[in-house]
């Protein structure tokens, strides 16, 4: 019998502290459509996540179905990073119904 191994992807998550802070706002209809903004963090983290973002993001406005499933990387990308993600899309957005 080999030894219980502790599965290291539980309640990890929840534990670690986030490395920074991260703000994506809607510019509106015209191109460049998204700024990324942050309060604190590792420059060299956030611009990464930046440039994945913007390049997730870059033709998209909110109201396109594709931005529906770029978001969802995005937020998954900044969960990952241990980033602290906030929306602003200068209007209130719909509860979540997931």
């Amino acid at each position: 019998m080999s030894p219980e191994v502790e599965d290291p992807t539980t309640d990890q998550a929840e534990d670690v502290e986030p490395v920074g802070h991260v703000r994506i706002v809607y510019l509106g209809p015209v191109a460049p459509h998204w700024e990324v903004q942050s309060d604190y963090g590792d420059p060299e983290i956030i611009d990464a996540f930046r440039d994945r973002a913007l390049a997730r993001l870059v033709l998209l406005p909110p109201h396109d179905p594709q931005f529906r499933r770029n978001r969802e990387r995005v937020v998954r990308d900044a969960e990952r990073e241990r980033l602290v993600l906030e929306w602003d899309l200068g209007f209130p957005e719909e509860p979540s119904t997931e």
